[in-house]
């Protein structure tokens, strides 16, 4: 195919091309259809460790799926997956390879599963649409506004069917929560407040650079970023603090939470971005992402302000994370385990406080409107997040999150890390998908790829 053939072209240049895939767009019209002989989906899993195979895990408790390829850089993960595999599903993977290419250009793969670090979204993404696969791809959608927009272009052109991992969009209480405050009974709302406190991300110790573990290629696990020395603070989960392949806690809790503060309130991206954080906890560590970050999105009636911090578990209204919508009859909270609405309260009459014996009694206090009690949420969001994704590869209509609500949330997360990283506060121009005069600002929009890896052309 000489899209097939392109895209390598324009990706990796001087790199031996695949063989070309079989696999024509629109096929997966097929796969569950009378022409499918054994009904089956089949997919492949890039990425192998902890959230792409907490992924493929959820796909294979549906029995019209199967998995016939895994791709990791890391034997140790790749082998223990395929075994992983054979016990939920019987049959271990026929495919397991270190090149994720070889994924892209099996014929057998219907669709791709991309659970990497953020920095190697873009190039699988782009690669299965053009040969039409279907992908589920992590969130953050990437690591860079340049990518965003490649991916949304590519996901269009090839008329593909891209999940991001937001599952929170196929958990029923979000939506009942956004619908809430869409309703108009909070009133007028002036603040969303978005915040994550996790004790689960601490001080990274300062380690020596080392050698690459036995069974990984390292210069793969690279890929587009920079060449350096491997160091094991910069591998397996610990990526998610260095520029070069993430955007620290912004990026990988922002998304999930700003989400549903950009859908609650029908919000796109600000014009507005000011955010001001560092290391403030941990300044000698080897993170390079600030612990400590706070953010304004300003809008034209309203702001939504972000708050992360690491290692300290007691956020706004005690909770480790979650999004409150203050309103001017009350406050809905809203957290992964469910949400409620408190209500703001009149006045007792007066102005000034209350002054015995010189006034008579205060009136009582009396709530604005009625209070929601705590909403449990069924806590079945990725699984309902898998079922939307394979019944939306069926009927090839947009999955609950689309690649441009996922694009959407990356570039409102990169907005404020940009805007700390330079030092100021910044316009955006949501029509150029660039900062209005701050040229450093406007360099991390862009993705740098080393040689000889490249960024595609869609």
């Amino acid at each position: 195919m000489m899209e097939r053939r392109n895209f390598l072209k324009n990706t990796l240049a001087g790199a031996t091309a695949l063989g070309a895939s079989s696999f024509v767009p629109g096929g997966l019209s097929e796969v569950f259809g009378q022409k499918a002989p054994s009904n089956k989906v089949k997919v492949a899993l890039i990425g192998c460790r902890n959230q792409g195979w907490a992924n493929l895990a959820t796909y294979l408790q549906y029995p019209e799926v199967e998995c016939v390829s895994l791709c990791d850089i890391d034997d140790e993960w790749l082998n223990k997956r395929a075994a992983d595999v054979e016990t939920k599903s019987g049959k271990k993977p026929a495919q397991l390879v270190k090149d994720w290419r070889k994924v892209i250009d099996n014929r057998n793969v219907d669709v791709v599963i991309i659970g990497t670090p953020d920095h190697w979204h873009c190039l699988p993404l782009i690669a299965a649409c053009e040969v039409g696969k279907d992908a589920y791809v992590e969130k953050p959608l990437s690591n860079t506004i340049e990518e965003c927009n490649l991916m949304v272009k590519a996901t269009r052109k090839y008329n593909r069917i891209v999940q991001v991992g937001q599952w929170q969009r196929s958990d029923p209480h979000w939506d009942k929560a956004a619908a809430f405050v869409q309703s108009g009974k909070l009133g007028r709302i002036r603040t969303v407040k978005v915040w994550a406190y996790q004790t689960s991300k601490w001080t990274l110790p300062v380690v020596p650079d080392s050698n690459p573990p036995a069974g990984v290629d390292y210069d793969m696990w690279l890929g587009p970023a920079p060449k350096r020395a491997f160091n094991e603070n910069r591998f397996h989960y610990n990526f998610r603090f260095f520029w070069d392949y993430a955007g620290g806690l912004m990026a990988d809790w922002g998304v999930h939470l700003l989400d549903y503060a950009l859908k609650g309130m029908n919000a796109g991206l600000p014009s507005y971005v000011y955010g001001a954080g560092g290391k403030f906890a941990y300044p000698n560590d080897a993170m390079e992402t600030p612990d400590t970050l706070m953010a304004t999105y300003k809008y034209p009636d309203f702001n939504i302000v972000w708050d992360h911090a690491c290692g300290i578990s007691a956020g706004l209204f005690d909770r480790g994370e979650g999004v409150a919508f203050f309103g001017e009859n009350g406050t809905l909270l809203l957290t992964r385990a469910g949400w409620e609405v408190r209500p703001e309260k009149n006045n007792r009459g007066r102005i000034f406080p209350y002054c015995y014996p010189c006034d008579p009694a205060p009136k009582e206090a009396t709530p604005r409107m009625e209070a929601v009690a705590w909403e449990k949420g069924e806590g079945k969001g990725l699984y309902n997040h898998v079922g939307n994704h394979l019944e939306c590869i069926r009927n090839r209509k947009l999955p609950n999150a689309d690649i441009a609500i996922g694009a959407e949330v990356a570039k409102l997360a990169h907005l404020a890390n940009i805007s700390n990283r330079v030092g100021a506060a910044l316009q955006w121009d949501n029509k150029t998908n660039t900062f209005v005069g701050n040229r450093e600002a406007n360099d991390l929009i862009k993705a740098n790829y080393r040689a000889p890896w490249k960024l595609p052309t869609v």
